[in-house]
């Protein structure tokens, strides 16, 4: 599906908007304070964050990284969702609120409750972006309180 941003099929333009509306509705609640109450349904989020690897490289014109990452998340019902070589040396684990905060730029890493581990995880974290446009420099460490000990 042609658009703004790079091709693709319609159930990834949906996810898309989804992204675009969870990540401005954070905006909002940041803004007023406000607690949000995330459902499973940030899994479409999450999918796009591990989808969109190689173009957040891309996009800063990086060459696409080698190493597989493990991604081993909790979605808000407990559920686990989960990509990658189990047994990886770099992997990411934790919440999936905490990742899809990530790499839709509402949270530094440093910032939330995810677990990486081994160096192609941590860069990958720190060059995240989901989302079409411009790199995107992210939030500073520090910039929100984290809202889960590790």
């Amino acid at each position: 599906m042609a658009w703004y941003g790079p091709p693709m099929s319609a159930m990834s333009f949906l996810s898309a908007r989804l992204m675009e509306t969870w990540l401005h509705g954070h905006d909002v609640t940041d803004a007023l304070g406000l607690e949000r109450r995330d459902t499973d349904r940030v899994r479409h989020i999450l999918v796009l964050g591990v989808r969109t690897r190689a173009f957040a490289y891309a996009l800063r014109g990086l060459p696409a990284p080698a190493a597989p990452v493990r991604v081993e998340l909790v979605l808000p019902s407990g559920a686990r969702w989960e990509d990658g070589e189990a047994g990886a040396e770099n992997r990411i684990a934790g919440a999936a609120v905490d990742f899809c905060r990530v790499v839709t730029h509402r949270r530094h890493v440093d910032d939330t409750a995810l677990l990486v581990e081994g160096p192609a995880a941590r860069e990958w974290m720190l060059v995240a972006q989901a989302y079409a446009g411009p790199p995107a420099p992210g939030r500073k460490p520090g910039q929100f309180p984290r809202a889960n000990p590790r």
